[in-house]
This record gives structure tokens, C-alpha cells and sequence, in this order.
């Protein structure tokens, strides 16, 4: 059973900042903004972040049902009611008060009083473990978009790609002095290399022959580039990294996060099925190549 004396001691309207006539909408719109934010996903190395996390979720279970927020709002206006009371008294009559109270519960544990009605407390507490054993539905829905949310951030962070950090160079016979420079240039190398995918740059060399810096838009276009373009198999070509290889959906995959691999599946299944389309693709385009470099000869 979940402790209510603990939520009781939390102001869930501060912690939303909302005013206590905030409609349920307007809860709703506070805990997304604010859960965002405080997810422990999004701040691993924050060991408050799981607990306010929670404490926002709780927040939202309680403030969007009506008879837990009715308990709570009571057991709230009485804190705030006995604060006020407190602080109009002196130390004197605070002694005086604290004294009556322990007496009056002593006498109640020795079965001297009638059993008094539930506390705003004990309501709270009742609330709360009803809440429990239904499970919030809305709760659900607002953490499943969270997910959703959470994972496209992810995947929109881990799959970025710096076209300049991973460019790739390119290489093929060519003497010093070979006007032709090996039979390439910028037209034939670019209807080599688009098949793959839009290029960024692409640039020959000019200090030597037979070498070319490019890059690609997509981690995707510059990967199936290096793993199969060979250009013309009369003088083929040869691509590779200038610096280390681009890392991309494998690291959503592996990361620590509460939002599963499952989640990821649907995503990757289509990546792999349109990745195997762009394979059939090359392929026939190279084939094509091929042709046309035999028609030359």
C-alpha cells in the first residue's frame, strides 16, 4: 500500500505549477511539459529524476480523478488551515496543543473513544490504493505518448549525420600526367555515386590524379557506397573512410532506456525491407554500368 502521508506532503500544484482551480486539461498539458523534462531517460545522470518522474505521475493519477482529488484537496486546505492556526499561536499555547493531541490519541489507542471518522488522511490513503489496484488509464495514455515521444527525440539525436565528419575517399589508377585522369571526372564519378543516395559534395583532387573526396546526405547512401560501387571495372575505384564509420540505428537500439527495443521494431523492420529495395535497386543500376562500360570498349 502506498503511503498517502507521503503525497499529502507534496504539493502537487506547486510541483505542476498550477493553481489549485486548474481544470483537468490544464493538468494534463503541466505534466507533459514538466515530465519531458524531468524524464529519466533524458537525465541519466540526475538520481532525482526517477523519483520526481514519479511523483509527477502521480500528480497527474490523482489530480485527474475526481474523488482522489477531492481527498487531496481536503487533506491540503486542512494543512494549510492548521499552518495558519500555528502560526497564530505562542510557543505556550503550541505546547499546550501538542500536549492535548498526544493525550487524545493515547486514549483513542486504548479504545477510551467511539472510532472517529476517517481522517482526510486516511480518505487520501483509501484514494490512492483504489487507484492502485484500478491502474490509471489515463496515466497509461499520457506515458505512452511520452514513449513515443521520447523515442522519436532518440532516434532523431542517435541517427543525425554529419556528412563532414564521415566523408569518404576515393581512389583509382591514374598516371601523374593522364589528361584523362584514368577516364574520370566529376560527371562520370557522380552517375557512379548517386545511385545511392544525394551527395553533399564531391570533389577531385587537385594535386594528384586517380583521387576524389565525397560525401552523402544519408549514413545509409555513404555505407552502400563504400560496400559496393566499384565504378569502372577497367580501371575500378575504390572508396573508404577517410575517418571512422558512421554508427546509426544501432545505438537507439542499445540505449539504456526505459523505452524498450520493442518499441523500435515496426521502424526497423521498414528500414531493413527499404534497405533491401535500395540493394535490388544498385544492383540493377550497376549491372546497367557494367553494360554500358562493355558497349564502350
Amino acid at each position: 500500500m502506498e503511503d498517502a502521508k507521503k503525497y499529502s506532503n507534496i504539493d502537487f500544484y506547486g510541483l505542476l505549477e498550477l493553481d489549485q482551480t486548474a481544470t483537468e486539461a490544464e493538468v494534463r498539458k503541466a505534466y507533459r511539459r514538466k515530465a519531458l523534462q524531468c524524464h529519466p531517460d533524458k537525465n541519466p545522470d540526475n538520481p532525482r529524476a526517477a523519483e520526481l518522474f514519479h511523483e509527477l505521475s502521480k500528480a497527474l493519477e490523482i489530480l485527474t480523478d475526481k474523488a482522489a482529488r477531492n481527498a487531496y484537496d481536503k487533506v491540503l486546505s486542512a494543512k494549510k488551515a492548521a499552518e495558519i492556526r500555528n502560526r497564530q499561536l505562542d510557543s505556550k499555547r503550541q505546547k499546550l496543543k501538542a500536549d492535548l493531541e498526544k493525550r487524545e490519541k493515547e486514549a483513542s489507542t486504548r479504545g477510551q473513544f467511539f472510532s472517529p471518522a476517517k481522517t482526510a488522511e486516511e480518505t487520501l490513503r483509501d484514494e490512492i490504493e483504489r487507484l492502485r489496484k484500478e491502474g490509471s488509464k489515463l496515466l497509461e495514455e499520457e506515458q505512452e505518448l511520452m514513449r513515443n515521444q521520447i523515442r522519436e527525440e532518440l532516434l532523431r539525436k542517435e541517427t543525425s549525420f554529419d556528412s563532414s565528419k564521415h566523408r569518404i575517399k576515393i581512389k583509382w589508377k591514374a598516371g601523374k600526367t593522364d589528361p584523362d585522369n584514368g577516364n574520370y571526372n566529376e560527371d562520370s564519378l557522380r552517375k557512379y555515386l548517386q545511385k545511392y543516395g544525394e551527395i553533399v559534395a564531391l570533389v577531385l583532387s587537385s594535386k594528384k590524379n586517380g583521387s576524389a573526396l565525397v560525401e552523402f546526405k544519408t549514413a545509409e547512401a555513404a555505407e552502400m557506397a563504400v560496400t559496393y560501387e566499384k565504378g569502372n571495372l577497367a580501371n575500378p575505384l575504390t572508396l573508404e573512410w577517410v575517418s571512422n564509420p558512421p554508427s546509426r540505428i544501432r545505438n537507439v537500439l542499445s540505449y539504456n532506456t526505459t523505452v524498450t527495443d520493442s518499441d523500435f521494431e515496426s521502424l526497423v523492420l521498414r528500414q531493413m525491407r527499404q534497405a533491401e529495395e535500395r540493394k535490388r535497386l544498385i544492383e540493377q543500376m550497376m549491372n546497367e554500368d557494367k553494360k554500358d562500360s562493355n558497349e564502350m570498349k
